[in-house]
């Protein structure tokens, strides 16, 4: 073993609720288990300001410091988080190894919570105002848009969903779509067009994102016309979809078509002793309460698999 390859019995991929949740799980087996934060601590929800369905906190709580908290339960218990970015794994034989930007680590089983990340227009201001008026997530900033005016980019069933949720709050929706129909569901198109709050701009997409302390107003171009306008706005929300963070475990666990892993009713996945939970296994609801969730039973399902691997391990030696 090099001097820098470090053996574990839990190693945890990533560091948002689902891998924290676990880490407190396999903390409190006393499995000692080791986080691997990646590159954004606590997940992208900690990138969000205010987490207001998160339950046992009835005023909200600000999402770094919800993953601090999940943090410091998890150590407290046990776990060990290092802030260390997995680059490849090695599931063929065990234990499985995982190398890293600091070195190696070798596994007795392995929770895979690397998460997704939303995909960005990459315009110019994008990037300097997300947080000020640029955002990804409705259900988790729409609130905050309280009797103002509101774009959402976007034409799938997401970009429908979230704007339909912002209606609550904004004074007006405009969404803007590059092409000229939208992909979304016959019902959720009838119920944004039936809207009084809603408006749609076709056949454009958003160039740049004005403002200095926060949003003021967009550039919009034409793509039939080419022709250039600007559209002054309160917030822009883009709902083009999510990547799921899974390029390191293609052709080495089962995923879908889009890229998330597969897992079964126990967060396995077709690896033994590889456990998937949150976002990078779940594109269907994405909330940091049903990543928690998974987050903890795929903890439960390794601390079993391990007892089962020890006690097997345990027969064969006294067998011979």
């Amino acid at each position: 073993m090099s001097h820098n390859e470090k053996h574990v019995k839990v190693l945890i991929l990533g560091s948002g609720p689902a891998g924290l949740s676990a880490a407190l799980y396999a903390a409190r087996a006393e499995l000692a288990p080791v986080v691997l934060t990646g590159m954004q601590l606590g997940g992208q929800a900690a990138l969000t300001h205010t987490i207001e369905n998160y339950p046992g906190f009835p005023e909200g709580v600000g999402g770094a410091q919800l993953g601090e908290l999940f943090q410091k339960q998890a150590e407290f218990f046990g776990a060990k988080v290092e802030f260390d970015l997995a680059n490849a794994v090695d599931f063929s034989q065990r234990p499985y190894k995982v190398t890293t930007d600091s070195g190696e680590y070798t596994a007795d089983s392995i929770i895979v919570t690397t998460g997704a990340s939303p995909n960005k227009l990459e315009i110019p201001g994008e990037f300097e105002l997300t947080g000020r008026g640029v955002s990804y997530c409705a259900t988790c900033d729409g609130w905050f848009f309280k009797d103002k005016k509101v774009v959402i980019v976007g034409g799938g069933d997401s970009a429908f969903e979230e704007a339909l949720f912002i209606t609550r709050y904004a004074s007006s929706v405009t969404l803007i779509h590059r092409r000229d129909e939208f992909r979304a569901g016959a019902i959720l198109q009838n119920r944004a067009k039936e809207h009084p709050k809603m408006n749609f701009i076709l056949n454009t997409v958003v160039t740049e994102v004005v403002g200095t302390e926060k949003l003021t107003t967009l550039k919009l171009k034409n793509v039939i016309t080419n022709e250039e306008s600007t559209f002054d706005t309160d917030g822009l929300f883009i709902f083009i979809g999510h990547t799921p963070n899974s390029q390191m475990f293609k052709d080495k666990l089962e995923m879908n078509e889009l890229g998330y892993l597969k897992v079964n009713d126990k967060m396995e996945t077709n690896i033994p002793g590889v456990f998937a939970a949150g976002e990078i296994a779940d594109p269907t609801f994405r909330q940091v309460v049903t990543s928690a969730g998974m987050g903890a039973a795929a903890a439960i399902q390794a601390t079993r698999y391990l007892e089962h691997v020890e006690s097997e391990s345990a027969g064969e030696s006294a067998s011979h």
